[in-house]
């Protein structure tokens, strides 16, 4: 990506994390701007200014450029050593299930383990996850199929990637990164980017994924299409003939098939 063009020129002054569960980014500082993606607590990011609220970041993952509300970042910590497994999980102030949770944090959000406690981890920020809900960084996951299918009936949001909200690419590059390949963020920039080409016609497998302009979905199997759609606002299953036909009728065929 040209920095210089996306109006970062010169070196960041400085480098921090995002210390919220999610934080919006934004092409514009605008609060009631689209999101461009949202970005995970423990993303790491090079800010290269900060005005009225707003920084001015690359994210080190996704490689966006964007607008993050400064509230949102910290200082960096220590080395992570897990990340999160499950499409949400709760923190507590102590290692029971039975105190009220004191926040969320979502699928790929990186932490750092200090102690066990019990059936509990103890994070670097003193707070409490059940262990059986973290990972450890390098323990991926091996069928990205799977993971995308535990976001099914997770509302659509335009720009999203957790399961508060998740758009068709978002999908994708969350159930991806847990299997340990981070793609790009974008249904057009996965398509030229990911894979090789199959021939839609042919015999689909798991796995696939399948485009359209300005859209992606995956193959749960040889007849079946997992995707986040503006259709019905969620993660659905459907036949993907029903859904082909559907789309062409609207003028959009698959322009696509890339086997990851």
């Amino acid at each position: 990506m040209d920095l210089r063009a996306a109006g970062l020129a010169g070196d960041p002054v400085a480098t921090m994390v995002v210390e919220a569960a999610v934080a919006p980014l934004k092409s514009e500082p605008d609060p009631f701007g689209p999101l461009a993606t949202t970005l995970l607590h423990g993303e790491v990011v090079d800010v290269y200014g900060t005005v009225e609220g707003w920084s001015h970041v690359r994210a080190r993952g996704c490689g966006y450029i964007g607008h993050i509300p400064a509230a949102t970042l910290g200082p960096v910590g220590s080395e992570i050593t897990h990340v999160v497994a499950l499409p949400m999980t709760h923190l507590y102030a102590a290692p029971t299930i039975k105190g009220e949770p004191v926040g969320v944090l979502f699928l790929n959000s990186p932490v750092r383990v200090e102690a066990e406690d019990g059936a509990f981890l103890r994070l670097a920020s003193g707070l409490h996850i059940e262990k059986t809900h973290l990972a450890a960084t390098g323990d991926h996951a091996r069928d990205f199929v799977k993971v995308a299918r535990m976001f099914l009936h997770a509302p659509y949001l335009w720009g999203g990637n957790t399961v508060q909200g998740i758009d068709c690419s978002g999908l994708v590059q969350a159930a991806m990164l847990r299997c340990g390949h981070q793609v790009l963020r974008d249904s057009d920039m996965q398509e030229a980017s990911i894979g090789t080409s199959v021939d839609p016609d042919g015999p689909l497998k798991r796995g696939d994924l399948m485009f359209w302009r300005g859209h992606v979905g995956i193959m749960v199997g040889a007849k079946t299409i997992l995707h986040a759609t503006e259709y019905t606002l969620r993660v659905v299953e459907e036949p993907f003939a029903a859904m082909r036909a559907r789309l062409a009728g609207i003028g959009l065929d698959v322009t696509s098939v890339k086997r990851p």
